[in-house]
């Protein structure tokens, strides 16, 4: 039997999430000013090839890079190879070069099969390469696409490879990619008493800069410690700050479309609670529900999947929950791209029945603040106000890095 106040929040939680799924909130920008692209739309800077190429000939080469790493068609290792470049080592990130692996899982060393070159992972027994792996590396590319979310582990391995390379005194070229999520700043900036893998810099969660404006500051912040690295980025062309850009090969397994990439930094604050993401279906990160929730259209029945999802959160059975696509494609009337409301109405629902969050909530968030403020049932109005002056403060320092107009 539902109590008459739970009756009373479920009910307003309909009403929400009905205008949320399907409407969006008051509009902030127009859809001229806020675009959806195509990556072929953007030059980027791996296709610049006539920029870094002279700097890789002669040169022993370790490279970080995935599945994602294309000039053209063809991935950025098959390309140096043919052209007659030395790859000595890749150095492998989360989900693998290939991006085959299930986010968390570790990655172990090897060789490519298709090249033969030695993989070394930065995504398994370590996380950062070892003196003995940057023996004979005359110089380090990182291309890696990025999607501008703190929590998303491709900045913390740019970091401690930067790190390396500052350390042993290896030149470091960043060949720069658009952020999907580029065109705002939001969220909580992260308390480095809770940093992790999954959080190394005091950040708010979108940061809302390229991967390589992220590495000219890590460098000129001196997140490195003492010494600095001999970094060069390679700027994109025709890349702006107000676009959405539709990538063309997904950055992670269970990011598949331009949807859940857009959806990623708001559902995966769900990832320390109960709440399951659709990890383990054909839409991961483009809704979320429970076994237990007893409202909502969105039904979906998590299985494992090979190399996407191991195991996922209430495998095998149905969830009932919210379809967020509508809100996603309803991007240019969407006043909070960052939205904390289904997190909040999620907890009012389970909050007199079971433990809502995880361990691993405080980690995501970046601070225990987060969670507390919702716990004591602050309204998301209320919870950005807290972190508004940190964010202020992350801007000023942001500003420096800035490469591209908005």
């Amino acid at each position: 039997m539902i109590s008459s106040c739970k009756a009373i929040s479920i009910c307003l939680i309909m009403i929400l999430l009905s205008c949320y799924s399907k409407q969006g909130n008051t509009q902030v920008k127009t859809s001229e000013e806020l675009r959806l692209v195509s990556i072929n739309e953007i030059r980027t800077g791996v296709d610049q090839t006539e920029l870094y190429f002279p700097a890789l000939k002669g040169k022993n080469i370790g490279i970080i890079c995935n599945q994602a790493s294309l000039i053209g068609d063809v991935n950025l290792v098959d390309t140096l190879i043919k052209a007659g470049f030395i790859i000595k080592t890749i150095f492998s990130p989360e989900h693998g070069f290939r991006g085959d692996s299930d986010a968390g899982a570790d990655i172990l060393d090897g060789l490519d099969t298709k090249t033969g070159v030695k993989i070394v992972s930065l995504y398994g027994r370590k996380k950062k390469p070892a003196q003995e792996d940057m023996k004979g590396i005359d110089i380090l590319l990182f291309d890696i696409q990025d999607v501008g979310v703190r929590f998303f582990t491709y900045i913390s391995t740019l970091t401690l490879v930067m790190e390396a390379a500052a350390e042993q005194g290896i030149p470091f070229i960043v060949t720069d990619r658009p952020n999907p999520n580029g065109f705002y700043v939001d969220g909580p900036v992260l308390d480095t008493s809770f940093r992790s893998f999954i959080g190394m810099h005091p950040v708010p969660v979108v940061y809302g800069m390229t991967i390589g404006e992220y590495a000219l500051m890590v460098n000129g912040e001196g997140w490195l410690g003492e010494k600095k690295c001999n970094l060069t980025v390679i700027p994109m062309v025709d890349y702006t700050r107000n676009m959405i850009v539709r990538l063309k090969v997904k950055p992670s397994p269970n990011l598949p479309t331009w949807q859940s990439v857009y959806l990623y930094p708001s559902l995966c604050l769900f990832e320390g609670t109960i709440i399951s993401v659709g990890r383990g279906t054909a839409f991961p990160f483009l809704g979320f529900g429970h076994p237990d929730f007893v409202i909502g259209s969105f039904i979906f029945k998590p299985e494992s999947i090979n190399g996407v999802s191991e195991h996922p959160p209430f495998e095998g059975q149905y969830c009932l929950g919210v379809n967020l696509v509508g809100f996603a494609e309803n991007y240019s009337q969407n006043e909070h791209h960052f939205s904390l409301d289904w997190l909040i109405w999620m907890h009012e629902f389970f909050k007199d029945s079971t433990e809502f969050f995880t361990p691993y909530f405080d980690k995501l968030a970046g601070t225990d603040l987060l969670r507390k403020d919702i716990i004591n049932g602050l309204p998301e109005s209320e919870i950005r106000k807290s972190w508004e002056n940190d964010l202020n403060e992350f801007k000023k320092i942001r500003e420096k890095y800035l490469l591209y107009p908005d």
